[in-house]
């Protein structure tokens, strides 16, 4: 009760008097703020008493006075077993494996094969989740159908599946011994399910095209969190490039008609999420980096957050009596269970294409696919939703395309120059 007043005077003046759609107004309790400080509190409620418990552990030096069956376990959740790689070049990428002497139609069809995989995982994702969170289910011609409004559920199912994915595939396949205390990695899930929940919420103030420019945009935020937490430095080109992403999002964003449908509108409320969900996502990657530097597999990595982010949803959601309000949604309505299932399978097999990608192909061949992706993306939800583009929009996506590919030409070069140096010099700027 105290909370709602509070929370009410931290909006923003032009918050207040933006037009949330009818379908959002009928409680507080759909409101994306109320919503997003009551998951947080969940979060709270597991994350708290985990903090203290480590750091009790700590203090006690139970590394050295520790016995009995449980002390593995804690070992390995708080202290670890492997100190870090510290000569590991570049912890983010999996190793790629170098080509043996196989034909050239064989690397043709394993490329053909990484980038339908990736275009039809995260093409049908992109599709569905803009489904699910804007259109209704069961609408019949008395009943105006209900939609779906606990976006915290949906993440729950990626990371369920995800989940049993890396670890079938951890279990089944010979992994790197693994070291990195198991706390760690609450970080990066904490902040990715925060960005994953932000970018569904989003969709209900914000067209899909908007938010796909914005993820494009995340590299600006990207650079400024790698500043902050890795410490890193950039070239110019990559500034330059940055200038130019924000541009042509602009441009876009600018080029929104007055008279456009209000499910199309870009509102504060959807700018807000989208910032939080690029400020999340951007600091998962870099402490991704950072947790990289222990030796480990990417499945590995997705494995370990995979486990935080289901511990966290699904205990926010039973706090909440959410996750059973979920399931009866889901029972009344079969094509949803069925988009949520799809969606699900989307998200994790998309993640395992991502690794074989880099592995076979390098991160300058995936950046160019996923790059088209975004395109593909925006060209698609026009056709299938009847969003509009102006002029000043379209020349606003093609100024953001152009510089993605500026940027990996640059980057590619960037490498093969750093190859040629003599051993005894170091290449330019590693990013």
């Amino acid at each position: 009760r105290f909370c709602l007043p509070l929370m009410l005077a931290s909006l923003p003046t032009m918050a207040a008097a933006e037009e949330i759609p009818a379908a959002l107004q009928e409680s507080w309790g759909d409101f994306w703020l109320f919503r997003f400080f009551i998951n947080a509190a969940g979060y709270a409620s597991i994350v708290v008493p985990g903090f203290l418990l480590i750091q009790y552990f700590k203090r006690r030096n139970y590394l050295e006075t520790g016995r009995g069956i449980c002390f593995p376990v804690i070992k390995s959740c708080v202290f670890g077993s492997e100190v870090k790689s510290l000569h590991q070049e570049d912890g983010s990428l999996p190793p790629r494996t170098e080509p043996t002497e196989s034909s050239t139609a064989r690397q043709i069809f394993k490329l053909v094969f990484c980038a339908a995989g990736l275009q039809a995982s995260y093409l049908t994702w992109g599709v569905l989740q803009e489904r699910v969170m804007t259109r209704t289910y069961g609408a019949t011609e008395t009943d105006p159908g209900e939609k779906f409004k606990d976006s915290q559920f949906l993440v729950f199912m990626n990371r369920i599946l995800a989940f049993t994915v890396a670890g079938l595939y951890c279990a089944l396949t010979k992994q790197p011994r693994h070291g990195a205390p198991m706390y760690k990695y609450s970080f990066a899930s904490l902040s990715n399910i925060l960005s994953s929940w932000c970018q569904y919420e989003a969709l209900k103030y914000v067209s899909f095209p908007t938010q796909v420019l914005a993820k494009a945009s995340k590299v600006i935020p990207v650079m400024m969190m790698g500043k902050l937490v890795s410490r890193k430095s950039y070239e110019y080109w990559e500034y330059l490039t940055a200038a130019l992403i924000s541009v042509g999002v602009s441009m876009f964003l600018l080029s929104s008609a007055p008279n456009r449908h209000m499910s199309t509108v870009t509102t504060f409320s959807g700018i807000v999420l989208l910032a939080g969900y690029i400020i999340f996502d951007s600091f998962t990657s870099n402490w991704q980096d950072a947790l990289f530097t222990y030796k480990m597999s990417p499945v590995q990595m997705m494995f370990g957050v995979n486990v935080f982010s289901c511990l966290f949803t699904v205990g926010s959601l039973l706090e909440q009596g959410a996750l059973l309000e979920s399931v009866r949604f889901m029972a009344r309505h079969s094509e949803f269970m069925a988009h949520a299932v799809l969606l699900s399978v989307c998200s994790a097999c998309g993640q395992l294409f991502i690794f074989y990608t880099i592995n076979q192909f390098g991160a300058a061949v995936f950046t160019i696919i996923m790059t088209l992706r975004q395109a593909f993306a925006i060209l698609l939800s026009c056709l299938i939703y009847g969003h509009t583009v102006t002029v000043m929009g379209g020349l606003g996506v093609a100024v953001v395309f152009m510089a993605l590919f500026l940027r990996v030409y640059a980057r590619s070069r960037m490498k093969k120059r750093s190859k040629k140096l003599p051993p005894g010099d170091s290449p330019i700027q590693k990013v």
